[in-house]
């Protein structure tokens, strides 16, 4: 498969002198809410329906706006252990709508948003090249680490290492020193990108 035109599409979207780091980044009033709700998801004895009451109960509170409701409750549903993808994907529609009913200064990462969690679902039900579209996408309303990281792993299970590896090696020429250190920390972490470990410093 040829991605020269893709990645062609994702490098000419850069320029290192007006970059701002986004970086998969939440506002910073959201942020606790949020970490609220990714901790409790993580834990071994996981209640959905309490979990998903109470990111309606912060969303209530005004701790997470629609958006960023709507952005958990997808989180919650495509996790592998509630893998309600259906839900998952009109949780995502939802969350499409409330960003563009906001608009505002940061609507391009609200729809990075919903472009990568449509990409979640794809990639979860094995559509790896509809996956590649969509994080692809959402890595050109959001230059971030998180959006190339998972670029980069779309690439490896459809079998192109060169082409991954190529495109890594772009980024460490054309991408700020945040975001490429930031992209090195999920190759050290992330199963999907372990063959890419050999590219990067110990």
């Amino acid at each position: 498969m040829n991605y020269e035109a893709l990645l062609d599409r994702i490098l000419r979207h850069v320029d290192a002198e007006a970059y701002l780091p986004l970086a998969d980044a939440v506002e910073e009033d959201q942020r606790a809410a949020l970490d609220e709700l990714g901790r409790a998801l993580q834990q071994p004895s996981l209640d959905v329906a309490a979990l998903r009451a109470r990111a309606r109960q912060l969303h209530a509170r005004g701790a997470i706006d629609e958006v960023h409701l709507y952005s958990a409750l997808h989180v919650i549903a495509a996790h592998p252990r509630v893998n309600e993808l259906e839900e998952a994907a009109e949780m995502a529609a939802r969350q499409e709508m409330a960003a563009l009913r906001l608009g505002g200064p940061r609507l391009q990462d609200h729809l990075a948003s919903v472009e990568r969690h449509r990409g979640v679902i794809a990639w979860l039900q094995g559509s790896t090249e509809v996956a590649l579209d969509y994080f692809s996408r959402a890595f050109e309303r959001q230059r971030s680490a998180g959006n190339l990281a998972n670029v980069l792993a779309c690439l490896l299970r459809l079998g192109d290492e060169r082409d991954a590896r190529d495109l890594l090696h772009q980024v460490r020429g054309a991408f700020p020193a945040a975001l490429v250190d930031a992209l090195d920390d999920m190759i050290r972490r992330d199963p999907d990108l372990s063959l890419l470990r050999t590219e990067v410093q110990p």
